[in-house]
């Protein structure tokens, strides 16, 4: 017997059926989208080691300092450093991931006191060098780190390795252009030095990588030489990731559009 009273009970539980299922999806499609997420934050970190680090030459140094965060562009991610100058400094950025921006860079400066930056002459000339270690994973986007000579008037000087592009190049500021290659690996150490000289009037650098030295580069910046006031030492750079939720959200509604077409079914 037809019984048509009990025709819009069932279509209704029907519906609320539907909508219970398609909330639940949703749901699931959300915890998705913050699994996702955490992995992009477990997969982009970078490392840089410091070890054997000398000095030599005219400067008053006998320590250095961290300087974490002058490029701060993903604060939620995790900084450790560790400072046992001379044998041992460590940067390292975990979780660089955030909804936009650059980079988080870290550095660790030459001191006189164990507190603030030593500041170079342009006569005060010197001589470093550090075996560094530089880890990406992922290799891509960038990680670099190296020797920074820094000046608020010049620019920076780098003399750096990469994981995306291998280089073992020096360049900026007052520094001149040199390359040693694209041979660098990411986790792989090299012993970096750079040397500033008087030559025969002349103030220039000499690089070296792994035993391996330039010649002698003179500076043709308006100062020619290292500017009063700069600072010296390392650093560690990390590009940040920036997931792309639009494509994350896209998994979520292909499965809510199986989930609907098996209804129909």
């Amino acid at each position: 017997m037809h019984n048509s009273a009990r025709e819009p009970l069932i279509g209704y539980r029907k519906i609320m059926s539907t909508h219970r299922q398609i909330a639940r999806y949703a749901a699931l499609a959300c915890c998705g989208i913050l699994s996702i997420n955490t992995t992009f934050a477990q997969i982009n970190m970078g490392s840089a080691t410091f070890q054997n680090i000398t000095i030599s030459g005219d400067p008053a140094v006998n320590s250095a300092v961290i300087r974490s965060r002058v490029f701060n562009d993903y604060p939620g991610a995790t900084f450790t450093g560790v400072n046992n100058y001379p044998s041992l400094i460590s940067l390292s950025e975990a979780n660089v991931v955030g909804p936009s921006g650059f980079a988080n860079r870290d550095d660790w400066r030459f001191s006189s006191d164990g507190t603030t930056d030593h500041l170079f002459g342009h006569t005060e000339y010197w001589s470093i060098s550090a075996l560094i270690t530089l880890t990406g994973t992922p290799t891509s986007p960038r990680k670099e780190a190296g020797f920074r000579l820094d000046s608020s008037i010049g620019g920076d000087g780098l003399f750096i390795v990469n994981t995306d592009a291998h280089e073992i190049v020096a360049f900026g500021g007052p520094l001149p252009f040199y390359s040693f290659g694209n041979t660098y690996n990411s986790g792989t150490p090299i012993l970096l030095g750079m040397t500033y000289e008087n030559i025969g009037g002349t103030n220039g650098i000499v690089y070296s990588a792994n035993g391996v030295n330039s010649p002698f580069l003179p500076m043709s910046n308006t100062e020619q030489g290292v500017l009063d006031g700069s600072t010296l030492g390392g650093y560690l750079q990390v590009v940040g990731v920036v997931p792309e939720p639009s494509s994350v959200a896209l998994i979520g509604l292909g499965a809510m559009t199986i989930f609907l077409r098996r209804r129909r079914a």
